[in-house]
């Protein structure tokens, strides 16, 4: 079984319409995904997000609801991860910019030996339609730049769709500290950390009107995580012990994030 995670702040508008092209997607994918779950995250919405999310529930597609009221989006995804226990798990973005078929895609590179299975936007083979101002495409460079410092060889950490196996995503999500954008950074980190195996896959993504990352009000914060993250990995030491079988990945010992200010 997969589960997937969606995390959702005042997504009432968007969020019934990916609900229901991931039900359809879901039937035609059922041959390689098997079944699939749903966990939407409500990170303290003010709008009818939950109710919209629970009314979208099917034997197709069963949907459950969690609250999270740690703002962020790393603080939902965390939430909405401990709660699963499938072999299988993910998130994907609210507005669906991701196309559907990375579902198919993401599980295949994980059937192939791959444990962190990522969409990538500038991945050879990628078609994405940016609708962005001059100010977010340069702030984004910057960005790209100095993740490649924390996860040198991934080319795009912010796509928001992303499988891996159950056991590695909850080990790893356990130890995630970012509550807000940069949280996958630190994510891919401590997944490497741990021995895990990452691969891009290139996807199909248009931008869709309503994103709540806001470069100015946000874009500081983003920076600021990504220099906490690099500093808590430059310090992270591989436990020496031999792995136990199940799950196969090593225990990381890691600091904590430095406090801000």
């Amino acid at each position: 079984m997969l589960q997937l995670v969606i995390p959702a702040y005042n997504e009432e508008a968007r969020l019934p319409r990916t609900l229901r092209e991931l039900r359809r997607h879901v039937l035609r994918a059922r041959a390689v995904t098997g079944p699939v779950e749903v966990i939407v995250v409500d990170n303290a919405s003010t709008d009818a997000t939950a109710a919209v999310a629970l009314a979208a529930d099917s034997a197709a597609l069963p949907v459950q609801v969690v609250g999270c009221p740690t703002p962020g989006k790393g603080a939902a995804v965390r939430a909405g991860m401990a709660v699963t226990d499938a072999e299988v798990v993910g998130f994907m973005d609210a507005d669906g910019a991701t196309r559907l078929d990375a579902l198919e895609e993401g599980w295949r590179r994980l059937a192939t030996g791959a444990d962190v299975a990522i969409g990538s936007r500038a991945a050879e083979g990628a078609d994405t339609a940016v609708r962005h101002s001059w100010l977010r495409e340069r702030g984004a460079r910057a960005y790209r730049s100095c993740a490649a410092r924390i996860v040198p060889g991934i080319s795009d950490t912010q796509c928001g769709f992303k499988l891996m196996d159950g056991d590695l995503g909850r080990h790893v999500f356990r130890l995630l500290e970012t509550t807000g954008f940069a949280f996958d950074v630190e994510l891919l980190a401590l997944a490497r950390a741990s021995g895990a195996t990452v691969a891009e896959f290139p996807v199909t993504w248009a931008d869709v009107p309503g994103s709540t990352f806001a470069p100015v009000r946000h874009g500081a914060g983003s920076f600021a995580d990504l220099a906490r993250i690099g500093r808590r990995m430059r310090q992270v030491r591989i436990a020496t012990e031999a792995a136990t079988p199940q799950p196969a990945f090593r225990p990381v010992i890691v600091p904590p994030l430095a406090a801000e200010g």
